[in-house]
């Protein structure tokens, strides 16, 4: 009888030791905030939030107030949802703000690199030295030519060679931007000469479009992947994705490229230097290349989108894009050049700029935000594309409040604080590239004029920007030969 008494009692602490480590125990203590476990353990409400965070925010604010404590997948978040307390979070330190257990998990699952503590200096360092500044000026020259290359390598002359061409918008959009922004950053193929450097074009426009695709696949895996959640073929489809992704942006072969950035080139030295060994420094690669490329191309098709459904905003941004090319000595015509545009050219755009802005604010979704952009005293109308939003009437930037309080924090869609993008100058440019040359060169027009703005995808939530539920189909043919 003493047997089975003692089993009982290692049976029962097994259990009571499970639940903590479930969390099925934590009790809200003084002075934190409303605390909700759901009714499952460890789980919590992970599936409410992954199918579809933003609704479950809402109502998770209505139940408890402006900031609350939620259990997901294992973890206790807390989720301030009141604007004037971002302020706060925002200068704490990152010691108090330490996401580091969390981030560790999801990256070694999502792109099998397993981090070090020097990883954020890294990040950091190369990304003030490159990123902005005078290395802002560089990358974005290195942007703008291949942005030319991808969307010009085929010029022709004469009128018949201007025909109108079709094309999903969502795919157009991510692949051009995509592609240019990891030429770029990875560099080119070696070649010197006139032949060998249309060979080593050639050889760059098909081995980024293989890439793209590839990538592509595996970016329609990664919110499941992110979670957890892939079904086995799916996981060994993405096993495979990651050791291509690993092999293709290798330590070697990314030095056999020419015009390797100097953002890639200096993390890469810094973590072998901290004694990190090839295999993992491959894998941070492919880190990088998601964290650089993963959003740019969808922001670009929800802008372009916005511009074509909007008549009036898209004959704004084309006016000031007209106006900057004329002023910087440059014009769209036949036979002339391809335009070169500059930083100092990209800072002289505040109607681009506002749509921009706009256009992040309604699709890209750092979930603890949402409430305030979709505040309709902070943003009347906040579920309408306005181009002009963040302009006042006389061009200038405008100002926002609520309760009668001006707001600083009113539209966040790089993060803030210690956990802010670092490479978010370098994105802005590249939307900003992308569509200037767009706008500039092409005739854009959707095939069926009143199809509406696609649903979001509700389960890349918390992902970056967004991305449509289906493709829309659109037309586009140059306004002149090049």
């Amino acid at each position: 009888m003493a047997f089975w008494e003692a089993v009982l009692y290692v049976l029962l602490a097994s259990i009571l030791c499970g639940l903590y480590l479930l969390g099925a125990f934590r009790r809200r203590r003084p002075q934190e905030p409303p605390l909700d476990k759901g009714y499952i353990p460890w789980l919590g409400y992970a599936l409410d939030f992954r199918k579809n965070s933003a609704e479950f925010l809402k109502k998770m604010q209505k139940r408890h107030g402006d900031i609350f404590t939620v259990l997901i997948g294992g973890y206790y978040f807390t989720f301030v949802m009141d604007p004037f307390s971002f302020g706060t979070i925002v200068k704490a330190p990152r010691a108090k703000l330490d996401f580091e257990t969390f981030a560790v998990e999801l990256v070694i699952r999502v792109f099998g690199y397993h981090p070090c503590q020097k990883d954020h200096k890294t990040i950091q360092l190369a990304s003030t030295k490159h990123l902005m500044g005078d290395g802002l000026v560089v990358m974005t020259q290195a942007m703008m030519e291949n942005l030319q290359t991808l969307l010009f390598h085929n010029r022709g002359s004469g009128e018949e060679e201007r025909p109108w061409q079709q094309d999903g918008l969502f795919h157009y959009s991510y692949n051009i931007v995509f592609r240019a922004g990891y030429l770029a950053l990875f560099g080119n193929e070696p070649g010197k000469g006139t032949q060998r450097e249309e060979k080593a074009q050639k050889r760059d426009l098909a081995h980024s479009e293989e890439l793209f695709n590839e990538f592509r696949k595996y970016d329609r895996l990664f919110p499941r992947l992110a979670y957890a959640v892939l079904p086995p073929r799916d996981k060994m489809e993405a096993e495979r994705l990651k050791r291509l992704f690993w092999k293709v942006l290798s330590v070697k072969n990314s030095y056999q490229k020419d015009n390797i950035s100097g953002w890639i080139s200096d993390q890469e030295q810094f973590l072998a230097e901290a004694g990190m060994p090839e295999y993992m420094r491959d894998r941070f690669m492919f880190l990088l290349l998601w964290a650089a490329q993963g959003n740019t191309g969808p922001s670009s098709f929800w802008l372009l989108l916005y511009l074509m459904k909007h008549p009036e905003a898209m004959q704004a941004v084309r006016k000031e894009v007209n106006t900057v090319l004329r002023e910087a000595g440059q014009e769209v015509k036949p036979g002339s050049p391809v335009v070169t545009i500059t930083r100092d050219m990209l800072m002289k755009t505040p109607v681009l700029d506002s749509a921009v802005e706009e256009t992040l604010r309604l699709t890209a979704a750092p979930i603890l935000i949402r409430a305030v952009v979709e505040d309709d005293e902070v943003h009347p109308e906040p579920h309408t594309f306005k181009y002009n939003r963040f302009l006042n009437e006389d061009g200038t930037k405008k100002d926002f409040y609520k309760n009668g309080k001006k707001l600083k924090y009113f539209n966040m869609p790089w993060g803030a604080g210690t956990s802010i993008c670092p490479g978010r100058f370098f994105a802005v440019n590249e939307i900003k590239l992308f569509v200037f040359l767009m706008v500039a060169y092409y005739d854009l027009e959707l095939v069926n004029e009143k199809e509406e703005i696609p649903p979001i995808d509700v389960s890349r939530w918390g992902f970056g920007s967004m991305q449509p539920t289906h493709d829309v189909q659109f037309k586009y043919r140059r306004l002149v030969c090049v």
